[in-house]
């Protein structure tokens, strides 16, 4: 084989796509021109690599290959247009589409709380059977109020953001299974209505709601949204639409559930800050209410009025994906 030929007759376009690599944006044909270069690139790679004793040449070419597939795989760099997609179609979308799911798990999981706190309340002995009559008494006097002031509100407000970011996650991912949701609530609704109770049972209602309203509101509603999203990714598998295979219902809904988990971590994290620095503030409680109350309904109204504009899930499926700037 002789090399210098080779070089001679393919060494433009080497050179070629060397640059396309380089260029920091490209136009569409440009992106065209950058495929077919590469495509070239590896077959002549492979035929350099079988006939030409030159590991210099081959090594060199082999690095410009590698910056082609680089550059054709590269991940889409994240854009403000991006991000503002995200934040006023794609979460409130998604999140709108799931409502009838994370509404019946709200009443559910509100009925059966105040049920459960009703109960204790009404018959104080069996608050001995569920934490102990010592226990309760100290629940009572301290333990409870004291729970928001044990640890700095910083390290107090990430312990909590990550707390409930993690049984988002749960209920997101166990979904699909159906029963495990029905569990985790199962288990939060106990620990709020026993505790409630003994509260109430005890004639310090007015402490208990006062505490756990301001931040509740918001955190129970993204627990109960991602509950609810889970539940739609797993009923898409036993039902799915009649028009979408089985795999495509889930696809559909499974990218909505990336979407609410993403914007759940920004939720969480406001609801942190709220029960860190708002729930044990020295506030008049009302005001405290106010704060959480104002929070709560700020984002139902985003999702309300944002949600509601998005026309179907194909619409706004991954406002996350974008083309990569450099391919413009």
């Amino acid at each position: 084989m002789d090399v210098d030929a080779y070089v001679a007759e393919h060494g433009g376009q080497w050179r070629r796509l060397n640059q396309l690599c380089a260029q920091r944006r490209l136009d569409p044909a440009e992106v065209d021109e950058l495929v077919a270069l590469y495509q070239r690139a590896t077959t002549q790679l492979s035929v350099l690599r079988s006939r030409s004793p030159d590991p210099a040449l081959v090594s060199e070419l082999s690095q410009v290959v590698l910056r082609a597939r680089a550059r054709l795989t590269a991940r889409p760099h994240p854009t403000w247009a991006a991000v503002r997609r995200f934040l006023l179609a794609g979460l409130p979308g998604a999140i709108w589409r799931a409502a009838p799911w994370w509404c019946a798990v709200a009443t559910a999981f509100t009925l059966l709380t105040f049920t459960l706190m009703w109960f204790v309340a009404d018959n104080p002995e069996t608050a001995a059977a569920f934490i102990g009559d010592d226990e309760a008494a100290e629940l009572v006097e301290s333990g409870f109020a004291g729970y928001y002031t044990e640890f700095s509100a910083p390290t107090f407000a990430f312990h909590l953001w990550t707390h409930n970011a993690w049984l988002a996650a749960k209920c997101l991912a166990a979904g699909v299974l159906i029963v495990p949701v029905g569990y985790l609530l199962w288990q939060n609704a106990v620990n709020i209505g026993v505790v409630g109770g003994v509260m109430v049972s005890y004639g310090r209602a007015d402490v208990f709601f006062g505490l756990i309203t301001p931040h509740g509101l918001l955190e129970l509603t993204g627990v109960f949204v991602a509950a609810g999203v889970g539940l739609r990714i797993g009923w898409a598998w036993i039902a799915p639409p009649e028009q979408l295979t089985r795999g495509q219902a889930v696809a559909r809904a499974g990218r909505d559930g990336v979407l609410v988990a993403v914007g759940l971590v920004a939720l969480f994290a406001v609801a942190a800050l709220i029960e860190a620095f708002v729930t044990p503030a020295p506030l008049p409680t009302p005001l405290r209410i106010a704060i959480g109350a104002t929070t709560w309904l700020a984002f139902l109204a985003y999702v309300l009025l944002l949600g509601s504009r998005t026309t179907s899930p194909a619409d706004h499926e991954v406002v996350t994906r974008d083309t990569p700037s450099g391919w413009r």
